[in-house]
């Protein structure tokens, strides 16, 4: 048998790549939406792809599935499970296989087993893997999703708090707790690969390791070690992370069925006044660093750094309605409109280089830092008025005493209400998110706004007080 994982750093998304090496046939599991790595992968080991799998109906990432049925001629493998809200819509219109709690299916020598896991969503299901192909009749591993990772499980309060179905928080907790019961009993040498590491927003404190044991995490998750429910449910649902704007949308993309990827190349802007030309209601997205954005950009522009973080913030700050004109550099144009195409924000018309754009000094604008001793000065002034953009999560370890907290992801929803007379300070726990925090300040009219340098750990580093209201 051939197991390769792939991990997406920007989304902390595992899928998995698995071959039978007497039949050379392979099957994905959780394919992302940018397919060509599988394709290598298993041209390269001699294998030929003819199914995929999924484990649910994803909410933070736009799936590859219907993408390999269509153009491939690949057959999917989709939960039937929960009710008729958490079907896949396309599969009646594709070659696919529905399976429930206890189905089977084989790729060659190798058996998968279906086990229903809800709790993170209804539909949610694993897949245990046993490979016959020596022989053996002793399961191998399970793909399990988002139902338990490493050190931790799926949440269950994403359909209410990113799809807004009500009441839905406590059901899935509960029906977590019970799945886990029925993961207990699996053998402790049974290998898990998640569906996720560290990094996601699918959990609250996600591994590093990119496999575990079920044994292993018997031992040590704590959610395999609570064995009172209402204890369980209770932990389970506190200190659940902000879920990202975009989730709401995936979950409806992955149920209706993704777009098929539109390959067209994107216009490669040369000069200013052929942007204006084309801007119209799109969005500027400079992908700089903050420090170059800070000395100039574009006014209405935007700084989304293109990084490890990119992603998460784009689909938090991005409106799936209007274009996007990139200014970067032409060699990270292919690699950032991959970054977005993965949460289905692939409207982007044309890009500039970041020369180009600052060429008209008319049409730029900058912004100042300031330092923790500065904001200490300027805090006794009802001119200025600090925005801690943090997280609801951080607010715990602490906040600077006259600080209005508006998280980072909801800012724009908030941002009308904020009077324009003030002098901005904005602030969050390094400096990075208050960065792009100043930038979406600057682009809706806000003109006095500075950026405080090393945020909240800079004022505590400093001893200055904190405040835990």
């Amino acid at each position: 048998m051939f197991l390769r994982s792939f991990f997406d750093e920007n989304l902390a998304q595992m899928s998995y790549l698995i071959g039978c090496q007497q039949t050379n046939e392979a099957i994905i599991i959780d394919p992302v939406r940018e397919t060509e790595a599988y394709f290598e992968t298993a041209e390269k080991e001699g294998l030929k792809i003819i199914a995929a799998a999924e484990t649910h109906i994803h909410a933070d990432f736009l799936s590859g599935a219907r993408e390999l049925a269509v153009n491939h001629d690949i057959k999917l493998y989709l939960s039937d499970e929960g009710d008729e809200d958490w079907k896949y819509d396309y599969a009646e219109n594709i070659n696919a296989s529905l399976l429930k709690d206890g189905s089977e299916f084989k790729l060659g020598k190798i058996k998968f087993e279906v086990m229903h896991t809800p709790g993170h969503t209804p539909e949610s299901i694993s897949f245990i893997l046993t490979d016959e192909g020596g022989g053996s009749k002793e399961p191998m591993g399970i793909f399990t999703g988002d139902f338990v990772f490493v050190g931790d499980i799926g949440r269950p309060d994403l359909l209410e708090k990113a799809a807004g179905i009500a009441d839905t928080a406590e059901i899935g907790a509960r029906q977590m707790f019970h799945s886990l019961q029925k993961f207990k009993q699996l053998p402790d040498f049974l290998q898990v690969w998640p569906g996720h590491g560290a990094g996601s927003a699918c959990g609250k404190a996600l591994g590093a390791v990119p496999m575990t044991t079920v044994g292993y995490e018997k031992i040590n998750n704590w959610a395999l070690r609570t064995n009172n429910e209402e204890e369980f449910v209770k932990i389970l649902l506190s200190g659940q992370p902000e879920p990202p704007r975009y989730f709401a949308m995936m979950k409806k993309l992955n149920k209706i069925g993704p777009d098929l990827i539109n390959q067209e190349q994107t216009t490669q802007l040369s000069s200013v006044s052929e942007l204006e030309k084309i801007k119209n209601d799109a969005v500027l997205i400079d992908t700089r660093d903050a420090f170059e954005f800070s000395k100039a950009h574009l006014k209405e522009s935007i700084n989304i750094p293109f990084n490890k973080s990119f992603t998460n913030w784009a689909g938090w700050l991005l409106d799936y309605d209007h274009d996007i004109i990139l200014i970067a550099s032409e060699k990270n144009i292919k690699a950032i409109k991959m970054s977005l195409r993965s949460i289905g924000l692939d409207k982007v018309i044309a890009a500039a280089e970041p020369s180009l754009a600052l060429e008209d000094e008319n049409k730029l604008e900058s912004y100042d830092e300031i330092s923790v001793q500065q904001l200490q000065k300027y805090l006794q002034d009802d001119n200025y008025y600090l925005i801690d953009v943090r997280n609801n999560s951080e607010l715990e370890e602490g906040r600077i005493a006259g600080a209005h907290h508006i998280m980072l992801g909801t800012l724009v929803d908030q941002i009308e209400e904020l009077p324009k007379e003030k002098t901005y300070l904005m602030q969050c726990r390094s400096g990075a998110r208050s960065a792009i925090a100043t930038s979406l300040m600057q682009a809706n009219g806000f003109k006095n706004v500075l950026n405080v340098k090393g945020g909240y750990l800079a004022w505590t580093k400093e001893k200055f007080p904190i405040t835990k209201r």
